[in-house]
């Protein structure tokens, strides 16, 4: 009888790892996922500009320190996903990417050496969830915090941002390269 439950119990597991979304569930949860990239990037990139317009670099890099984590969490708890950002060169060691990102990043590189534009995509995660990815592209008003230091990104500018980040890797972009991604976990 063990053995039977057993084979049984590895029968489930296997199905349940191995279960592939189909193309509606896919485009469902890329919609979905959208939405929820779209209502939390404008509400981070408000707050930032906001921040930026009433104190600067330093207000603005303040308020990523102490704020952007926590609205994400708040957004992840009403849409009752998990929302991350992460990147190749972090900023907030606190973002570091997992494997499954690594390779979404990866292949993100790939497509813009190779002039493809990337796109949002959908899979199911080593834990069986539906996962969601989509690229950060890097816009030219990004720079001034994720450029090239002596030149869009001034050494003040840097040095409050390693005041706030002192392990920061964010910074030798330039317009429309690949700043990082949004991984979005559903349950």
């Amino acid at each position: 009888m063990k053995e039977v439950t057993f084979i049984l119990f590895l029968s489930v597991l296997f199905f349940s790892c191995s279960k592939q979304l189909t193309k509606k569930e896919s485009e469902l949860f890329k919609e979905r996922g959208n939405q929820i990239v779209q209502k939390t990037a404008e509400e981070l990139s408000g707050n930032l500009m906001s921040k930026m317009k009433e104190g600067g670099i330093p207000l603005a890099v303040e308020y990523c320190n102490t704020a952007a984590l926590p609205l994400t969490s708040k957004v992840s708890e009403a849409e009752k996903v998990t929302i991350k950002r992460t990147s190749l060169k972090t900023r907030n060691s606190l973002n570091e990417p997992n494997e499954e990102e690594l390779k979404v990043l990866k292949k993100y590189t790939s497509q813009l050496k190779k002039d493809v534009s990337p796109e949002a995509i959908v899979e199911i995660d080593h834990s069986g969830k539906p996962h969601y990815y989509a690229p950060i592209l890097v816009e030219k008003k990004c720079l001034m915090c994720h450029g090239t230091i002596g030149k869009e990104l001034s050494k003040q500018a840097d040095s409050v941002i390693k005041s706030f980040y002192p392990n920061d890797l964010a910074t030798g972009f330039s317009d429309g390269d690949l700043r990082g991604i949004w991984s979005i976990s559903f349950p």
